[in-house]
């Protein structure tokens, strides 16, 4: 007898039907054969599943079993197939009728009791159940407020094996999923960090406030102690909240990466991700034997943040610069290749020489300028040029640190935030642009339009500082977001000015 189960594996964060055809004949020698390019886990699914059977109280007749994962030449892994495995043999074996299980989709893995366990990537299987026009789906009750964020597909969440059985057969009433996501999007997000806590650096908070408010990039280059990590983790108190679009494209991919909280069905704060300066390049942008998000896709619509930027290995930083350029990372396997989400804010810090204290007026530095030179050369100038806010942190003086409390606070800072972010949104509505990070071609050269005092000007700090064109560019859509902080449509000369003051490193020349 012959019966069907859909489920869904992934490719990238976006999941494409698998039907379980299951082929249960009494006559040969009993055996089992999968077949469909399945993986480890998915072959070992043989074992869990007969124990499960076993162990929740059916029994298979000897037979020859064929199972067939169709599409049958696009590989799968996981232990997602297990409920949907069990499924269709006891559909094939006659326990439950076959048409119980036409249009839904199953996944979830068993332990050998029976008992379901949570599987990743629940959030894209829900997406394609829906789009297929499913029933409905069953998945494990840790999943199921997961798949309950897709709207318009019913998702039950049955704790074992038996339960399922029974709910198909309906002798067992499971409640679906219900998720308040208007709740979740209207409830008040308390931060535990705040730029009140943060003495001094105004130079850098106004930084940071034009990085966020227009997505750009940032590097601090400061002394030891100078409050660099400090400034940093305080960058998503300031940004806008996530759109619920964007927070589904963030929540997929942490489902996919397997990193999704089971108390949290949502994503509804943008990520900070502080990799270590020690990760490879395949942590970094994603890859491995099966390829999996990076911690640059896990940043996606939030900040990622490397402490100690010349630390990470040169080859390492490189593989930043596609993210950095198109919002996606891309990672080519022999047999696929895949893409990924990746548009992030990029906050790094680091030294102004090994030793730290070349800026530092307190502390003298021992380095010579040979040292600090290929200290600077570890990060490459097309690196470097993509990074639009260049800002010095110097240590700060004991007159700030006797201070109760900074000048500012996030609330103020993410007021005027917003007010920038308003601003471009009514001026890109209808376009690809968003925001002024994005900015290039002729839309640059329409919202950026200089007078002939400002060409002038840029002009001059073009060949004194031998900005790249990609830093020329960098310098108008900081001017700006300056200029939206301001309220202004026209760019002018101060604006510009405050733009190329950013360029730190451009002004510090070559050592």
């Amino acid at each position: 007898m012959l019966a069907k189960a859909a489920t869904a594996a992934l490719l990238g964060i976006d999941a494409f039907r698998v039907d379980l055809e299951v082929d249960l004949a009494r006559q040969g020698m009993p055996a089992f054969v999968m077949v469909g390019l399945a993986e480890g886990a998915v072959r070992e699914a043989k074992e869990r599943v007969f124990a499960a059977l076993k162990n929740t109280g059916f029994k298979l007749p000897p037979s020859r079993i064929t199972v067939n994962l169709a599409p049958a030449d696009v590989r799968k892994e996981g232990s997602a197939y297990d409920l949907p495995l069990a499924l269709g043999l006891l559909a094939a074996s006659g326990i439950i009728p076959a048409e119980r299980l036409e249009g839904w989709f199953f996944a979830g893995e068993l332990s050998l009791t029976g008992e379901l366990k949570p599987v990743e990537g629940v959030l894209p299987l829900a997406i394609r159940a829906r789009d297929e026009g499913g029933k409905g789906l069953l998945a494990p009750a840790a999943n199921a407020s997961e798949g309950a964020v897709v709207k318009g597909l019913p998702v039950f969440g049955p704790r074992s094996l038996g339960e399922a059985v029974a709910f198909l057969l309906g002798e067992a009433e499971i409640e679906p999923s219900a998720l308040d996501i208007d709740g979740l999007w209207t409830q008040r997000q308390d931060f535990l960090l705040d730029y009140a806590d943060v003495k001094g650096q105004e130079h850098a908070k106004r930084a940071i406030e034009i990085a966020a408010a227009g997505g750009h990039n940032l590097l601090f280059i400061g002394p030891p102690g100078s409050g660099k990590t400090m400034l940093a983790q305080r960058i998503p108190t300031v940004l806008p909240p996530l759109r619920f679009e964007e927070a589904l494209e963030v929540t997929t991919i942490y489902s996919v990466a397997g990193q999704l909280s089971r108390d949290k069905a949502l994503v509804v704060t943008r990520p900070f991700r502080s990799p270590h300066h020690t990760i490879s390049d395949a942590g970094l942008i994603g890859g491995g034997v099966y390829p999996r998000p990076g911690e640059v896709s896990l940043a996606h619509r939030g900040v990622l943040f490397l402490d100690e930027l010349p630390e990470f290995k040169k080859h390492v930083l490189e593989v930043l610069r596609q993210p950095l350029e198109d919002g996606v990372v891309t990672i080519a396997r022999a047999a696929m290749s895949l893409t990924y989400p990746a548009d992030f804010m990029l906050v790094a810090a680091m030294n102004p020489c090994p030793c730290g204290f070349l800026t530092d007026e307190r502390h003298p530095c021992t380095c010579s300028p040979r040292a600090v030179q290929a200290y600077r050369s570890r990060l490459s100038g097309p690196l470097l040029d993509r990074i639009d806010l260049q800002v010095e942190v110097p240590a700060v003086p004991y007159k700030d640190l006797k201070e109760v409390r900074g000048s500012v606070d996030s609330a103020t800072m993410r007021g005027r935030i917003a007010q920038a972010r308003d601003i471009q949104a009514r001026r890109y509505a209808g376009t690809a642009t968003h925001i002024n990070s994005e900015l290039a071609g002729t839309a640059l050269e329409e919202h950026c339009r200089l007078s002939q005092a400002e060409h002038g000007f840029l002009e001059q700090a073009v060949h004194k500082l031998g900005l790249s064109a990609r830093a020329y560019t960098r310098v108008l859509r900081i001017a700006r977001t300056i200029a939206d902080l301001e309220g202004t449509e026209a760019l002018a000369v101060h604006h510009l000015a405050e733009a190329i003051n950013y360029r730190s490193m451009d002004r510090q020349g070559p050592g």
